[in-house]
């Protein structure tokens, strides 16, 4: 890692490490079809069926791999913004259930937005670009005093207390299990062994994001954050970066969002899956924009999206993560029941 800083240097490296990470992630979402959405939409219906299982694996690969790697002395996250800087409680409630309604609304999270922007659906890009611009506004523009004081609420400090559980080895042989548990799930549902790989490299993917980081960061001489997998924010550095900036700012986030389309775009035209979609009648512009803005302004509150949240800061056991993506899964559940009981009432009634 020394020799490829110093032939590289760190912003490079990082930016190469995201846009790796990147093709991965994307490559595997898109073929696993890889989405929180779905997965909820399962739940609420009460057919645990295969959404679930392909999420499951995701997760406790990711999981299982980065708590194993810490467990071992080959991870040190104690720095990752996730658990060292003063966190919010209030953030990850409302900001998760936002971000689940938000989810149902836009029939899809960031991260799927993404993958499915990359085989010509109009729709989602649409719709995180105003996930972005909201995001953005949230962060720094005219949406941050209310972010801030939502998020000012209930907050916990970094360290020990915004740590769910210690790494020991049993938590490591759970999560072990657990991921064992999943493929098992996985393959009661007939899923074919392309799928279960599939997102079990989704998983594999967040715990390399937060490797690479690390043993960058270990080697380096300059500050570099140890981060992972997250959408909300690298979309909107990399948007402001092509509005704002004559030369990019090389990071892992900025090779992250072209990494994940680019791998998407990949399997799409591989499978000749890749084709214009548009808004139409039974897929109304108001609901996909409104979810956009719900997701936009819940990640920045919730300190990250279902995957930034979820799945890159539930693989570090960071409590507020665990937090946010169990009010993500809340939020979306109830939304969607909703709106499910309010069509069959039109229905009756009609």
């Amino acid at each position: 890692m020394e020799q490829l800083i110093d032939q590289f240097g760190e912003p490079k490296l990082l930016m190469a490490s995201g846009a790796g990470v990147g093709l991965v992630f994307g490559a595997t979402a898109y073929h696993s079809r890889f989405c929180l959405r779905a997965a909820t939409v399962e739940v609420a219906q009460l057919s645990f069926g295969p959404k679930l299982a392909i999420w499951l694996v995701a997760f406790a690969a990711g999981l299982a791999m980065v708590q194993i790697a810490i467990l071992s002395g080959h991870l040190d996250v104690s720095t990752a913004r996730q658990l060292a800087g003063t966190g919010s409680l209030s953030g990850a409630v409302t900001g998760g259930l936002l971000f689940g309604i938000g989810m149902i609304l836009a029939r899809g999270c960031a991260s799927r937005l993404l993958v499915l922007s990359a085989s010509g659906n109009l729709r989602t890009i649409v719709t995180g670009l105003v996930l972005t611009l909201t995001a953005q506004a949230s962060y720094r523009g005219v949406l941050a005093p209310m972010r801030e004081k939502l998020a000012g609420i209930w907050t916990v400090s970094g360290g020990s207390e915004r740590l769910l559980l210690e790494t020991t080895p049993v938590v490591g042989i759970a999560c072990g299990l657990a991921l064992l548990g999943a493929l098992a799930f996985g393959m009661s549902q007939n899923l074919r062994k392309s799928e279960l790989l599939s997102a079990a490299l989704v998983g594999t993917a967040v715990f390399a994001g937060w490797f690479l980081t690390y043993r960058v960061a270990a080697v380096s001489f300059e500050v570099v954050p140890i981060q992972s997998i997250t959408f909300t924010g690298p979309s909107a550095d990399t948007l402001m970066a092509l509005v704002n900036e004559r030369v990019l700012p090389m990071s892992f986030g900025l090779g992250l969002v072209p990494g994940v389309f680019t791998g998407a775009l990949s399997v799409a035209l591989v499978t000749g899956e890749a084709k214009i979609q548009r808004f139409e009648a039974d897929t109304p512009m108001e609901k996909y924009l409104a979810g956009g803005v719900l997701m936009g302004f819940g990640s920045m509150l919730a300190g990250g999206c279902a995957v930034g949240a979820g799945m890159s800061g539930g693989a570090i056991l960071a409590l507020t993560a665990w937090v946010a993506v169990f009010c993500m899964w809340i939020g979306a559940i109830g939304t969607h029941v909703l709106m499910t009981w309010g069509r069959d009432a039109r229905s009756v009634n009609s």
